[in-house]
């Protein structure tokens, strides 16, 4: 059952601790949008996170405040507000060289795939999905490049956020 409150009483009954800002949370998550889910660790391992650390949207970590230990949840987020609107200057195409410097240079991209790249100050990362793999005679110039979505894919869509706080620290 979603409810559309930036914050909503907890399905199950809570058990203890409140998540606060700063909280170290041990949670199962699921962030999915129209066409399904994007994320989902309830089949698996929960995650661990710090709030307030950026592992999770602004907008996501706000519905998690106040929700407490043993608490189940589902939010529905409007569209554009979990991850912010898209962006068509994120979509951008990358030469061949670039890539070969920053990865391997025989790497075979394919439409679809997710790649990690490094932050400029070398500390981080991000990524972009393949849109698109120029091909030699495509006669648009691309031949030796590969367009990214740098995007988040869930960024312009209505987003549902199923969350059960396994513990809070």
């Amino acid at each position: 059952m979603a409810t559309t409150a930036p914050i909503s009483a907890p399905i199950s009954a809570p058990t203890g601790a409140r998540v606060a800002p700063g909280s170290f949370l041990t949670l199962h998550y699921r962030l999915a949008g129209p066409a399904g889910d994007i994320i989902n660790t309830f089949s698996g391992k929960p995650a661990t996170l710090t709030l307030g650390s950026g592992e999770l949207s602004a907008a996501v970590e706000e519905r998690l405040i106040g929700l407490e230990e043993g608490a189940h949840a589902t939010f529905d987020i409007p569209a554009g507000q979990a991850f912010g609107e898209r962006n068509a200057e994120m979509v951008q195409w990358v030469a061949r060289s670039l890539l070969a410097k920053m990865g391997d240079p025989d790497e075979d991209y394919r439409v679809g795939d997710v790649v990690q790249f490094p932050t400029p100050d070398g500390l981080g990362s991000y990524a972009g999905a393949v849109r698109q793999v120029g091909h030699d005679g495509d006669g648009d110039g691309r031949s030796d490049a590969v367009l990214f979505d740098f995007n988040h894919p869930l960024a312009g869509q209505p987003v549902t956020f199923e969350v059960r706080v396994i513990g809070v620290l």
